[in-house]
């Protein structure tokens, strides 16, 4: 999994796999999920990031 945040464009994604993209939705504002061939998820991303989280340059990860 890779997360990248990219401040000029105010976009915090989060990346599950490297497939190839086959579909993209974007029915809820502000938020994009990719999908491969089989509708598994491969990323999310978050469009105006900074205006949704208190600081999306930190990230915080756990393994439970």
């Amino acid at each position: 999994m890779k997360v990248k945040y990219d401040s000029e464009l105010d976009i915090l994604r989060v990346k599950f796999s490297d497939k190839p993209v086959a579909e993209s939705d974007d029915e809820k504002k502000g938020v994009i999920i990719d999908y491969d061939e089989e509708s598994n998820v491969l990323g999310i991303e978050i469009l105006s990031a900074s205006k949704k989280m208190l600081n999306p340059k930190v990230v915080e990860y756990e393994v439970a």
